[in-house]
């Protein structure tokens, strides 16, 4: 009898348990994965993360969602962190590593969780820094599938140069990258500094090395935030990695779901003011600036860059925040960070609009009169600007920002690179020579503006889910939920 009890709640367990990382870039596409698959599907979710970024996500649930959200317990004070700090967004840069550890705390409660459900969930999709749910996935006899919500290609780079750490091993300032031929070379330029630095002994390396690359392997599937006809090159690397025995899916998730605008994100003007500012410019005439919510440039080169803008002569939206060395969620103060006069002059001649800490970028990337990004290379920026058909001017500032950049430059063809970290040395011309020859006249601008115009319909051939056809991105969530299915199936 209670042997058919345990048949019964399998074939009714339809359970995914879904946790990514404390961080933004990481919790937005998750989300949008559990709104699609709740909509699409019969899958009941549960999303779990720590008490403050749940608490924040309640805001941004439907009314009538059957999303379960649940807080495991954490206190950022006893992992060497500011109180009530448990996304990096609120966080320096020195001190994302002891997020990172302090998030090792969570696997107790995360397996006591797992434990108290009538039944072992159907699958457990979980954020690559989250490789240890692996082990605990088996242990239940649960589905594990990782969530990339980087880029493939970026992804790939990320992985190849952790796993081997080839700079260690020449003092060449150009190297290859082990078991990614297809990457060509890669500068140490384009390392971050937690890389650049790495020695296989530091405290990066250890969590890395000891804690996510050897469950990394133990998945048994991997979804990607990308889409399949731009990001062929990482999703090589990823399926000769892991073979054929692990399936890869590409899904971008935040395009299949209605954007919503990220909780508790005051913005720094209204957004009716803005699409009436860009509403009186020209078509395709406007550069968008904004390195995103955690990076920023050093003093010198925000001068430079203000500079830069106004000789080139084009109307702008920048979101200002204080330079680097600065704690970038304190009041921006013009008068010390920018060119003397900068933003009268700007605003008395109507040239350009500084939004001080956040804006809507959706809309500002969406309207007609947006022409270029000069964007830090971050993922989720990199897939809003493309969907839309806008081309980029690159200064990738950490993580594998470096590697989405050079991805965009050197396949894509849709980027200039300008600087590389918050101190690169870039001047004023450098700038206003990249901001013409993006949004100029001239053939390499544009090539580069009807490349991101062929990108933009490849990324909405890819959502497409009608008459009977189904891009590449419906396919793989199908094919992924399939999956699922079928596993619970053979469990039964």
């Amino acid at each position: 009898m209670a042997n058919n009890n345990n048949n019964n709640n399998n074939k009714n367990n339809k359970v995914v348990v879904m946790f990514p990382f404390m961080a933004q870039g990481h919790i937005i596409p998750f989300f949008s994965l559990a709104l699609y698959l709740e909509q699409k599907t019969k899958l009941k979710i549960i999303f779990i993360n720590t008490p403050l970024n749940i608490k924040n996500l309640k805001q941004s649930l439907p009314p009538n969602s059957t999303i379960t959200l649940t807080s495991l317990p954490f206190n950022s004070s006893h992992h060497n962190l500011p109180a009530d700090s448990e996304n990096t967004d609120s966080l320096p840069y020195s001190l994302i590593l002891n997020l990172l550890k302090a998030s090792l705390s969570l696997k107790q409660p995360f397996h006591d969780f797992i434990s108290q459900l009538p039944t072992p969930p159907l699958c457990i999709v979980a954020d690559m820094f989250f490789g240890w749910t692996a082990d605990v996935a088996q242990q239940f006899g649960t589905l594990h599938t990782l969530f990339l919500t980087c880029g493939a290609y970026g992804s790939a780079l990320y992985f190849s140069l952790w796993l081997h750490l080839p700079q260690c091993h020449t003092s060449d300032d150009e190297f290859a990258v082990p078991e990614f031929p297809e990457a060509a070379k890669i500068h140490r330029s384009q390392l971050a500094n937690n890389l650049k630095y790495a020695t296989g002994d530091d405290g990066w390396s250890k969590v890395i090395h000891e804690e996510l690359m050897p469950l990394w392997m133990k998945t048994q599937g991997m979804l990607i935030n990308t889409v399949e006809e731009i990001d062929q090159t990482g999703l090589v690397y990823f399926r000769r990695k892991f073979g054929d025995q692990v399936p890869i899916w590409s899904v971008v998730p935040t395009m299949l779901n209605k954007e919503q605008q990220r909780p508790n994100k005051k913005s720094g003007i209204d957004v009716n003011k803005c699409i009436d500012w860009l509403n009186n410019k020209s078509t395709s005439s406007v550069l968008f600036v904004s390195f995103g919510s955690q990076n920023t440039i050093g003093s010198s080169q925000m001068i430079e860059l203000a500079h830069g803008i106004e000789s080139s002569g084009r109307d702008f939206i920048w979101v200002v925040r204080p330079p680097f060395g600065f704690d970038i969620n304190q009041e921006f103060r013009s008068q010390d960070w920018l060119p003397r006069g900068f933003e009268e002059r700007m605003a008395e001649q109507n040239r350009g609009v500084l939004v001080h800490n956040w804006a809507p970028q959706l809309e500002i990337l969406s309207h007609k009169s947006t022409c270029a990004f000069l964007s830090h290379c971050g993922w989720n920026s990199v897939l809003e600007s493309l969907s839309r058909g806008v081309p980029i001017i690159g200064w990738p500032m950490a993580g594998e920002q470096f590697y989405n950049s050079k991805l965009m430059e050197e396949e894509l063809v849709v980027c200039v690179e300008i600087g590389r970290g918050p101190n690169w040395d870039v001047s004023r011309g450098d700038i206003a020579r990249a901001i013409e020859t993006v949004m100029g006249g001239g053939e390499k601008g544009e090539a580069m503006r009807k490349k991101a115009c062929e990108i933009k319909e490849m990324f909405k051939e890819s959502i497409r889910d009608e008459d009977g056809c189904k891009g590449s991105c419906v396919r793989a969530i199908d094919d992924f939920v399939d999956t699922l299915l079928d596993s619970k199936n053979k469990a039964t």
